[in-house]
């Protein structure tokens, strides 16, 4: 038989590739939330505020305001792999500055170097993910590859304490930068683009993809409701261990607590997709998911348990699906890849800026449950911007 260079078949090549995206998916989420999970050792060991302490939660986004779209067309321009490794690169700096935790301003620096290389791969993971499946369980791979970033949330809640506990949070930090590496590795050795990937340039501006107004103005608007939705989230998972600690559970005890959320919303994800393609009627569904996630959200700071952090993560779950899907139905085939970049940078619009409000909430009102409140009313207005959504699409006579 004659051999073909390669480690499998077409059909387990693509399977291989998955998983690399999904463990350099993995790796963001893990170290995106190390501050939020090591959050009582960086408190004490920095004597940091609340609001300095929201500030690194958020920087670690930030550069994705200025860098989505344009990092999109750097992977056109330069290829996606020399891209990714680029990204995995900085975040192996980033989180070896980091993993000092010996001072705030190289703590900041190491957050925004590795976050601006979250972002750079951030970007293109789904693009790649699509070269390589599309046609074929595009839907799966997809579904796979969104689970990725709670999992690495959870894996960084229950590992990252009990790292901080029998070493210190200087190595926990430096597990991150461990993993980055462990992943760039993959990626430069498996990770090829498939030659149907490989598009001719456009062969003049009539055919390169133009944003009408209206487009740019829903798109942004879908992508108000995902960032209002994921700021929610993120709240959770980065406030709810002080909280818990504050009630007397040891470091290790509140992340696993915490943790609770991002596996359920791994097994919520695929099912709210199930349920739409089944049963339809995802703007009822997204809605009672705001509704139900808004409420049980304000009501941790006053019962926590394992049951009400469990309710949160499943109803969060549940209308991801169906938030990605907002943009498309707004955008031309042609525009659906600048109109993504939109989109994200929203994302990370949110992301970045009210985060920090919410640790501004938490100092201003000596509440360790003030974050969570607002995490809540982040929720309800997601669900009034969908609302929102709806009415000018209709008026704009797009298809929902």
């Amino acid at each position: 038989m004659r051999s073909t260079g390669r480690l499998f078949p077409d059909g387990g090549e693509r399977w291989l590739i998955l998983a690399v995206l999904f463990l350099a998916r993995t790796v963001m989420g893990l170290q995106f939330q190390a501050v939020g999970a090591l959050s009582p050792f960086v408190v004490a060991d920095l004597k940091i505020d609340y609001t300095q302490l929201g500030l690194l939660i958020g920087l670690y986004l930030l550069p994705g305001i200025v860098i989505a779209y344009p990092g999109g067309l750097l992977g056109q321009s330069l290829g996606d792999k020399r891209v990714a490794v680029l990204g995995m690169a900085l975040m192996v700096v980033g989180g070896a500055l980091t993993a000092t935790n010996a001072d705030y301003a190289i703590l900041f620096a190491g957050r925004l170097i590795s976050g601006t290389g979250a972002v750079l791969l951030n970007v293109l993971l789904t693009k790649m993910t699509t070269d390589w499946f599309a046609g074929r369980e595009i839907a799966t791979a997809l579904a796979i590859l969104v689970s990725s970033w709670p999992i690495g949330i959870g894996v960084a809640l229950v590992v990252l304490p009990w790292l901080a506990v029998r070493t210190s949070a200087a190595t926990a930090f430096a597990g991150t930068a461990a993993a980055s590496a462990a992943v760039l590795i993959l990626i430069a050795l498996a990770y090829r683009s498939p030659s149907a990937a490989i598009m001719p340039a456009p062969a003049n501006d009539n055919e390169r993809a133009r944003l009408s107004a209206m487009e740019i103005g829903l798109v942004s608007v879908a992508g108000g409701v995902w960032m209002l939705f994921n700021v929610g989230y993120i709240l959770v998972v980065s406030f709810a261990p002080a909280l818990l600690a504050s009630r007397g559970l040891s470091p290790q005890g509140a992340g696993f607590v915490t943790s609770l959320v991002s596996w359920a919303v791994i097994v919520t994800i695929p099912l709210g997709g199930l349920l739409i393609d089944r049963v339809g009627h995802a703007t009822l569904l997204m809605t009672a998911s705001f509704a139900a996630l808004g409420l049980a959200t304000m009501l941790v700071p006053a019962a926590p348990s394992l049951a009400l952090m469990t309710l949160v993560g499943a109803v969060a779950g549940l209308p991801c699906g169906a938030m990605m899907v907002l943009p498309s139905e707004v955008l031309r085939p042609q525009n659906r890849a600048a109109g993504m970049g939109v989109f994200y940078t929203w994302y990370y619009v949110g992301m970045a800026l009210l985060v920090p409000i919410a640790g501004v909430l938490r100092d201003a009102s000596g509440s360790p449950g003030a974050p969570l409140r607002f995490a809540g009313a982040l929720a309800f207005a997601a669900m009034a911007v969908l609302v929102l959504f709806r009415f000018l699409q209709r008026r704009a006579g797009s298809t929902a």
